[in-house]
């Protein structure tokens, strides 16, 4: 079995959680942003519309892989309610970043997980694999929890144009790694986009399981819910020294 050179990770409900209100903060603060622009909407009213169009988004990333953006959403739920609104107007920009705002502060590291990273550093390259519609965001928190340092590559599905499980956003993940897929391992919590995707491009993925074990609470993604267990056998992790003996037994 060749050797492992390369790890690649997801990051939420992976390396770090979110507050279970921050869904519901960041929905709010969106709302807030465009009533003050003179966009006026009702609160209910908008949440239902906003989840039905973000739904409907999201499960046509599921035919081609391509990623979507909440600006789509938002000018989606507007027009429903009879505010012919594009998806580039500056107010709608002003909007996605409010809603985004409320994610800051109010994300946690997965316990010993900056100490993880600091250990495999020095023998692997390290890459982070993330689906997320708006990078600016997400660049912003990585940053802001230390963890950007740790990485040779970092990749969002927002700037990539598809989103995982797509085998496109994994070969990008290996060519930038400068490993072979037979040398890498990719660790992520949610079965589709994190064992599915990985196995579709031929690299060996690893389940963790640390926020299902620990009963950890934590904001879910817009669809509400996880994907179905993975089928067949797949290496699961709850800690990140359960990684530490993979490795050492030259998983």
């Amino acid at each position: 079995m060749p050797h492992i050179q390369a790890i690649g990770f997801d990051l939420f409900n992976t390396l770090l959680t979110i507050e279970p209100s921050a869904l519901e903060d960041a929905l709010e603060r969106l709302i807030h942003s465009l009533n003050l622009s003179g966009i006026t909407v009702g609160m209910e009213s908008f949440k239902k519309a906003h989840m039905e169009a973000a739904l409907r988004f999201i499960n046509g990333t599921r035919i081609d892989g391509r990623e979507t953006h909440n600006r789509f959403w938002i000018s989606a739920a507007l027009v429903s309610q009879g505010h012919e609104i594009g998806p580039d107007d500056s107010r709608i920009a002003e909007a996605v970043d409010a809603y985004f705002s409320a994610f800051m502060g109010r994300c946690r590291l997965i316990p010993g997980t900056i100490e993880m990273l600091r250990v495999l550093k020095g023998t692997y390259r390290l890459g982070l694999l993330s689906n997320f519609t708006h990078p600016p965001a997400m660049r912003e928190i990585i940053d802001s929890l230390g963890l950007t340092p740790h990485f040779d590559v970092v990749l969002i599905s927002g700037e990539l144009g598809y989103r995982k499980p797509h085998p496109l956003v994994f070969r990008r993940l290996i060519e930038e790694l400068c490993v072979h897929r037979d040398q890498m391992l990719y660790i992520g919590d949610d079965p589709e986009p994190d064992i599915v995707g990985p196995r579709q491009a031929g690299i060996r993925p690893v389940w963790f399981t640390y926020v299902r074990d620990k009963g950890v609470p934590s904001a879910p993604g817009i669809a509400g819910v996880m994907s179905e267990d993975p089928e067949g056998d797949v290496t699961r992790i709850s800690e990140w020294s359960d990684l530490f003996s993979l490795l050492e037994k030259g998983f």
